[in-house]
């Protein structure tokens, strides 16, 4: 029995489709609900999984990965609060289609977008494991620091036109990565004698903060200034026609693509191969002046990307034993408990193994997305309660759900400081995206810039053909808008009549 036949065929066990399903439901009230993660739903269910034997505990573990990334777009798209990291480019466009009365479409078309994505990163793992793995095995510190650069240079995409606020807030986002550690000596820095800032910034307790709390204090100050905005009361409708497929097709495309090479990359994750893709779509559509205010386009994009990212984050796993991202972390440390030592070598001792983990994401994905298109209707009785009701349930789920992560009332406090920075952003229309990027890549920046440097000087970084080759995209990256830009306005200025 050859091991593709023999990987698929032992998940018809009852018991690993009953842990499958299970994974499906918890998944997805994990994703809906803010502030609680994927990886600490993992990190605890874990901890029962072990009794299990390896293939239905893997089961569990896997669907909860998939299933997450579904039931997060929910609060992302309805109260613009991302469920986990991975939706926070889902509130750059699906809020704003909500408040257009395009909910149900949002939620539809986020649905079928993140099956594609998911099935797109699976096709990785199945067909292009060992070349990709590979690929990333060279990816040092030069090259990750110009990986990383790239993602930097989505700053000015992520601003919405606003380039020098975006860049503010860019910057502001990199002096938060700075806090904490010092990556290579480990020196405490910016922490101002607290204990809790160690590990640096809260990055949960922050984009929280910043997306859903600030939200909901733009919303109360609004409501009594006597100006609130209409309550999303309307959905319209729920799914996609041919026109609106015809404009999915390209972003699909790209957030696919955007989303597998990011995800192989080690240490990098859904959150970011969202935003990279909303820009890039953005870039190569008809109609960017849409991006972050309803596209279709840019939700489709960040959605696809967001999870393409967990086929080839779990290639980098299995092929290399380096976690693709934290919840593959979690999911190799159970797997070693369990006896399966990934690396190279599990593609040769164990390949039917590979196989029933690409099976159980496919299985996975396809319940998940039933589940999403099967309860879209019953997400708006959330919008039946009263707006104080709905402000205090979101409040509780945004504290209760930051304060899971690490036990701690300091990530609450963090939570509501940044609540209270992000509405004075959106006062002063200062967006909340560059902050996020700095945040998430400033250490990893500055951490491989100076392994770079202590290795071989500039010339370790100039001497790599694959670092310099993504600078060179980066610098295209900032270039190329400012001459497009250029050229637009010299065609619309109008030519100076020559005198008599």
């Amino acid at each position: 029995m050859s091991p593709l036949v023999a990987g698929f065929s032992s998940l018809l066990d009852p018991t690993v489709l009953s842990c499958i399903a299970l994974g499906a439901v918890l998944g997805m009230l994990v994703g809906a609900f803010p502030g609680i993660t994927a990886t600490m739903a993992v990190a605890l269910a874990s901890g029962f999984t072990l009794t299990l034997d390896p293939l239905p505990g893997l089961a569990v573990l896997l669907t909860i990965y998939v299933s997450s990334n579904f039931g997060d777009r929910v609060p992302a798209i309805l109260v613009n609060t991302p469920g986990t990291p991975a939706s926070i480019a889902t509130t750059f466009d699906g809020y704003a289609m909500a408040q257009q009365g395009k909910a149900g479409l949002a939620l539809t078309s986020s649905a079928f977008a993140s099956a594609v994505g998911t099935f797109a990163g699976l096709l990785l793992l199945m067909f292009a494991a060992i070349p990709l793995s590979r690929l990333a095995l060279q990816f040092g510190p030069a090259e990750m620091f110009a990986l990383v650069v790239f993602g930097l240079t989505m700053m000015i995409g992520v601003s919405g036109g606003r380039v020098v606020k975006g860049l503010m807030a860019g910057a502001f986002g990199l002096l938060l990565g700075a806090v904490g550690r010092d990556p290579i000596t480990g020196d405490l820095r910016f922490t101002f004698g607290l204990v809790e800032l160690s590990d640096g910034v809260p990055f949960i307790a922050a984009i929280i903060g910043l997306f859903g709390i600030a939200e909901v204090f733009d919303q109360i100050i609004t409501h009594r200034s006597g100006s609130s905005a209409a309550p999303i009361t309307q959905f319209g409708k729920w799914f996609p026609t041919r026109a609106d497929w015809r404009t999915m097709l390209k972003p699909l495309a790209v957030g696919s693509g955007v989303g597998g090479v990011v995800g192989v990359v080690p240490a990098t994750g859904g959150d970011i191969a969202g935003i990279l893709a909303w820009d890039q779509a953005r870039r190569v559509s008809a109609h960017p002046e849409k991006f972050g205010k309803g596209s279709l386009e840019g939700l489709t994009a960040a959605d696809t990307a967001s999870n393409a990212t967990l086929g080839g984050s779990t290639t980098t796993s299995l092929a290399l034993g380096i976690p693709g991202d934290s919840v593959m972390a979690v999911m190799i440390g159970s797997m070693i408990v369990w006896g399966i030592q990934p690396g190279p070598s599990l593609f040769t001792r164990n390949p039917e193994l590979v196989y029933s983990i690409a099976g159980i994401m496919i299985v996975a994905t396809l319940l998940a997305l039933g589940l999403s298109l099967l309860r879209m209707r019953s997400v708006a009785k959330l919008l039946d309660l009263p707006r104080h009701f709905l402000w205090t349930i979101i409040l509780i789920f945004c504290m209760v759900g930051t304060y899971a992560v690490n036990n701690s009332i300091f990530d609450v406090g963090v939570m509501l400081l940044f609540g209270l920075v992000g509405l004075f952003m959106r006062r002063f229309s200062i967006p909340a995206g560059p902050v996020v990027l700095g945040l998430l890549l400033g250490k990893l920046a500055e951490s491989n810039l100076r392994r770079a440097l202590e290795i071989g000087g500039v010339s370790n970084i100039l001497t790599s053909p694959i670092a310099v080759a993504i600078l060179a995209v980066s610098l295209l990256a900032l270039v190329l808008p400012a001459l497009r830009a250029m050229r637009q306005r010299r065609r619309t200025t109008p030519a100076t009549p020559v005198a008599e």
